[in-house]
C-alpha cells in the first residue's frame, strides 16, 4: 500500500519537494506518463536472488555440460541438489566474465566508452573460448570494437558468448529494457554481431522484466520485444511460445520440434561454431536461448523443475539453466527463497579473477543501478519514513538495428590507438 501510495503521489505531482532537484529535471524537461515504483530493498532483494539462481543452475548444471548434444538428458544424469553445490560457482565463467562488464561500470560509471570496455576486456586473465576468445584475441590485435565482434574478423560471432554473460545487464536495469539493450551495445558487441548479441539483449530484457512481473509467459514476451523482430533468434522464441502453447504439459514434444529446426536445418546455423570432432555439438545462441525459455516456460514458476528442464535440453547445459534460474529466482526475491539454495553459500569468498564477493557483487549492482534509474529519467526518492524507492518510467522497448552474421553491415574500420594498446598488459592466467 505505501509503495502504491508513493508512486500515485510521484504520477500525480512530480515535486521538487520529495525528490533531489538532480533526479527530477529529466523528468520536468520530458514528462512520461506512467511509473513503476519499488524500493530500492525490494530491488536488492530480487537482484540478489538473480545472482543466486545463476549460481545454482551453473553449480547443478556443471558436470553436465554439453554431455547431451541433439539428445535429450536422461533424467537421472542430474543428481539431486544439495545446500552445499552453491558453492561450486566461484570458477564458473558463467559468472566471472561478466563482473569483467561490472568492473567496468564501476570504475568509469554508465558513460564508459565501448572502446574502454573493450580494453578491461582484452587485460582479462582468464582462458577463453568461442565468440569471447576470438574477440578478445582481436582486442589484443588493435581492433577496436565493435569490430572486434564482426563477422569478418570473429567467426564465432553467433555464438552463445555474450548470452552466458548478459544477465548483470538485467540485473541493474529494473524495469529498464532500453539499459539492458544499451548494455549489449555496449559489452555484447565485444565478442557478438547479429543473433549472438541478441541473445544478450534477449536475457537482459527478461531480467529487467522480473522485477515487475511473475508470470514466465508475460516475461518471455517482453524479452522478445528488446530484439529485432526479424531475426532468426526472435523467430527460435516465438516458435517455443508457439509450441508451448500448443503443448503446454508436453516439454519433450516442443524439444523434438526445437531440435528439427534448430539443430538439424543447416539455415538456422550458418554463423555459429561448427565441431566436427563433437557430435551434434551446438553453441549457436538460438537453440541456447530456446532451452531457457523451455525451463521458464515448462518449469512453470518452480524453482527445481525451471533448472532441470532447460539442463535437460542439453548443449550448454550449464549456461542455460543459470539464465533461467536467475531470471525466475528474480521473480521470487531471495527472502523468500528456500534456505537450500542460499544458507551454506560463501558470501565472503571472492569469484574467480575478480575483486568481487557475493556482498560486495551487491554493493556494485546497487550502485549501478541507481544510476541507471536516474539515467532512464527516473528518481530515486524517500518516502516519509526514510526508506529509498526507485521510480522508474515505463518505456518502450528501442531494439538494435537487424544484422545477421551471414549477412553483416560493413565494418567501422575501429583500432586502438598505440597509446591505447600500450595499456593492454597481456599475462599470466590468474585467480
Amino acid at each position: 500500500m505505501r509503495r502504491a501510495v508513493l508512486c500515485a503521489l510521484v504520477t500525480i505531482a512530480l515535486t521538487p519537494a520529495c525528490m533531489a532537484e538532480t533526479a527530477v529535471k529529466p523528468l520536468i524537461a520530458k514528462p512520461s506518463p506512467n511509473y513503476r515504483c519499488i524500493s530500492v530493498k525490494e530491488y536488492r532483494d530480487k537482484m540478489m536472488a538473480g545472482w543466486i539462481g545463476q549460481i545454482a543452475g551453473v553449480s547443478w548444471g556443471g558436470p553436465t555440460e554439453f554431455s547431451s548434444r541433439g539428445v535429450i538428458m536422461p533424467v537421472d544424469r542430474m543428481s539431486a541438489w544439495t545446500g552445499d553445490m552453491i558453492n561450486n560457482a566461484f570458477d564458473q565463467d558463467d559468472l566471472y566474465v561478466e563482473m569483467t562488464f561490472l568492473r567496468s561500470l564501476e570504475q568509469y560509471g554508465l558513460g564508459v566508452s565501448i572502446k574502454q570496455a573493450g580494453l578491461d576486456f582484452a587485460n582479462s586473465k582468464y582462458d577463453l573460448w568461442h565468440a569471447n576468445k576470438f574477440g578478445r584475441n582481436n582486442l589484443r590485435k588493435g581492433i577496436a570494437p565493435p569490430d572486434s565482434g564482426h563477422p569478418k574478423f570473429n567467426g564465432h560471432a553467433d555464438d552463445i558468448d555474450y548470452q552466458i554473460e548478459a544477465d548483470f545487464s538485467g540485473l541493474v536495469a529494473p524495469g529498464l529494457p532500453n539499459t539492458a539493450i544499451a548494455m549489449g551495445e555496449k559489452f555484447g558487441r565485444l565478442m557478438n554481431y547479429g543473433d549472438g548479441l541478441y541473445g544478450g539483449q534477449f536475457v537482459g530484457g527478461m531480467y529487467a522484466a522480473a522485477f515487475f512481473e511473475n508470470d514466465p509467459v508475460k516475461i518471455v514476451e517482453a524479452g522478445l520485444t528488446c530484439i529485432p523482430v526479424g531475426s532468426q533468434y526472435a523467430e527460435a522464441i516465438r516458435d517455443v511460445l508457439r509450441w508451448y502453447k500448443a503443448n503446454p504439459d508436453d516439454w519433450e514434444k516442443t524439444w523434438n520440434l526445437i531440435n528439427e529446426k534448430y539443430q538439424k536445418n543447416p539455415n538456422y546455423r550458418k554463423a555459429s561454431c561448427k565441431n566436427d570432432k563433437m557430435d551434434q555439438f551446438n553453441i549457436d545462441a538460438k537453440i541456447n536461448g530456446a532451452f531457457i525459455v523451455m525451463g521458464l516456460l515448462y518449469g512453470k514458476g518452480d524453482l527445481d523443475q525451471t533448472i532441470i528442464i532447460s539442463c535437460r535440453c542439453g548443449q550448454d547445459s550449464d549456461c542455460n539453466p543459470s539464465s533461467a534460474g536467475g531470471v525466475l529466482f528474480t521473480t521470487v526475491g531471495y527472502s523468500n527463497l528456500p534456505a537450500r539454495f542460499k544458507t551454506n553459500l560463501k558470501e565472503q569468498k571472492k569469484f574467480s579473477y575478480t575483486s568481487y564477493n557475493f556482498t560486495t557483487l551487491l554493493d556494485v549492482c546497487e550502485k549501478i543501478a541507481r544510476q541507471a534509474v536516474v539515467e532512464a529519467g527516473g528518481m530515486v526518492v524517500k518516502d516519509p519514513h526514510g526508506e529509498d524507492f526507485f521510480v522508474i518510467p515505463e518505456l518502450a522497448p528501442k531494439t538494435s538495428k537487424l544484422e545477421q552474421c551471414w549477412k553483416p553491415g560493413p565494418i567501422t574500420n575501429s583500432v586502438y590507438s598505440p597509446e591505447e594498446m600500450k595499456t593492454i598488459q597481456v599475462g599470466e592466467a590468474r585467480k
